[in-house]
């Protein structure tokens, strides 16, 4: 289904999500494809059956472990980067509603909170404690 809102070029954000479920694909794939690789030499040692598959099939099993190996890999990757963007996107909302609270409290004017016009300044060894 083709996007009303915009193109892809213009969304960071998706552009960035789509980059990261290929960087786990392309990761998964080289894990399970080596794994999918050591164990196709156990199995062709240990198992005439194996011995027997032709090459064609042979592939075929190595090329299920990458695919399988690579869509395992892109999901928790883009699960990782969508819970990146949600805690980022819930740090900036929380950030943005702190400021507008401390500008509204200082409009206010409360005395001795927001202005520090009636603070004494301390040196050192002033104080309490250095009698």
């Amino acid at each position: 289904m083709p996007r009303l809102h915009g193109s892809l070029k213009s969304e960071e954000e998706t552009n960035e999500a789509a980059w990261e479920a290929a960087r786990g694909a392309v990761t998964g794939a080289a894990k399970w494809g080596l794994f999918a690789a050591v164990a196709a030499g156990v199995a062709y040692n240990f198992s005439p059956v194996y011995r027997s598959l032709t090459v064609q099939f042979k592939v075929y099993i190595q090329m299920s472990g990458m695919i399988l190996g690579s869509m395992i890999e892109a999901d928790k990757r883009m699960i990782a980067y969508e819970h990146r963007m949600r805690v980022h996107k819930r740090m900036a909302r929380d950030a943005a509603m702190w400021r507008r609270y401390e500008e509204e409290y200082e409009e206010r004017g409360t005395p001795g909170v927001a202005g520090e016009a009636n603070v004494k300044s301390v040196g050192v060894g002033e104080g309490k404690g250095s009698e």
